[in-house]
């Protein structure tokens, strides 16, 4: 009879065995519970400059155009038809050069009924004339009155001054050409050859030679800082190294409906041959005095804290920053005046001041544009 499998029964191991596991089990644990060694604070670069105290003035930085001091439109004093036009845009006239003409075919009626108009003012001049002789001899003799003899000259004057009238409008009527009144230069072409054109209808634009001004647009919060007669001065991207001084001339008495900006245009005092018409200008506006320790920063360093204005500061011991409040005596369109809550050298942030917090350290840069930092 066969007997029944029956398990093999292992040994138990030994407690000599478990000792270097258990061992092992309890450095990883240990290790595992243990804590990591503090790293340093890693510190984040930011664009920070130290801020500079004002010079005494408030300087208004506006972008500017250069212009003509007169610009206008030039165009034909009687109707008809172009027939050739001898310049183009950017060409230099001199006065008295011809620009254009007009197909002497259709003033040739204008012409004849010039002629007619002074052929019957001069006929009626000649016959006020002969009137006013005869009553001034009667007026001697007693045989009319007074009024009569006013009457008379007053009709003489009116014929007089219609025969003037009639030969200026005949001396128009024979001149088909246009010519320029000054030296300057054609900025735009308005008409087409072939193209009919009413009376003082623009053929070209012209600008004349001589003065230059600068157009700025100003906003209505900085308007009431600028006055005529106040001092400038006129840098230009095209032309560097060149420095032109400037003066306010005019002020436009209303705002632009579209822009709702004000025109203010600045006389350049001595103006030279590299000075080209639409080239774009910064323009500098010396304005009033101000009082000890005002600063002038990038209005892109403003932080509002709620509803107060306020700077990031670093602090030079340990460069983390601090949240300073400040009072603003002014706002305008690319900087902010500062009257008091900072002082000269200290360290602002000048970019980027709602991607940092307070405590926070930070390696100051430079900003990656030289034109970007503040003047």
């Amino acid at each position: 009879m066969l007997t029944p499998p029956f398990p093999t029964l292992r040994a138990r191991p030994s407690r000599q065995a478990w000792l270097p596991c258990a061992m092992a089990i309890s450095l990883i644990l240990l290790a595992g519970c243990g804590r990591k060694a503090p790293e340093a604070e890693a510190a984040v670069p930011v664009i920070a400059l130290p801020v500079k105290a004002s010079d005494g003035t408030v300087t208004g930085r506006f972008p500017g155009e250069v212009h003509a001091r007169y610009e206008m439109p030039l165009s034909f004093r009687m109707p008809g038809r172009l027939s050739a036009r001898y310049v183009d845009p950017g060409e230099l006239v001199k006065q008295g050069q011809p620009l254009a003409e007009l197909d002497p075919a259709d003033p040739a009626q204008q012409l004849a009924y010039a002629k007619a108009a002074l052929a019957a003012a001069e006929h009626r001049l000649l016959f006020a004339t002969q009137q006013r002789d005869r009553d001034e001899a009667q007026f001697k003799q007693n045989l009319i009155s007074q009024l009569q003899l006013q009457q008379t000259e007053d009709n003489y004057a009116s014929a007089l001054a219609g025969r003037d009238q009639a030969r200026q409008q005949y001396k128009l009527a024979q001149s088909t050409t246009l010519v320029a009144d000054h030296d300057g230069i054609i900025t735009s072409r308005q008409a087409e050859v072939g193209q009919v054109l009413a009376a003082g209808q623009a053929v070209f634009g012209f600008a004349q030679a001589g003065e230059r001004e600068v157009y700025v647009d100003v906003a209505e919060s900085r308007v009431g800082d600028i006055t005529v007669g106040q001092a400038a001065t006129v840098n230009l991207p095209a032309l560097p190294g060149h420095l032109y001084t400037a003066r306010v001339r005019e002020i436009a008495p209303a705002a632009d409906a579209q822009s709702r900006t004000y025109l203010v245009k600045l006389a350049i005092d001595h103006p030279d041959a590299a000075l080209q018409l639409g080239m774009t200008a910064d323009v500098a506006l010396q304005g009033s005095r101000l009082a000890d320790g005002a600063i002038t920063i990038p209005a892109t360093a403003l932080f509002h804290q709620g509803e107060h204005p306020a700077v990031w500061v670093v602090n030079p011991g340990d460069s983390k920053l601090d949240l300073r409040p400040v009072t603003v005596a002014r706002y305008g369109e690319r900087d902010v005046l500062i009257a008091a809550g900072l002082k000269a050298g200290e360290r602002v942030v000048m970019q980027g001041v709602h991607a940092v917090a307070a405590g926070e350290k930070v390696t100051p840069i430079a900003p990656p544009h030289p034109e970007d930092a503040p003047q």
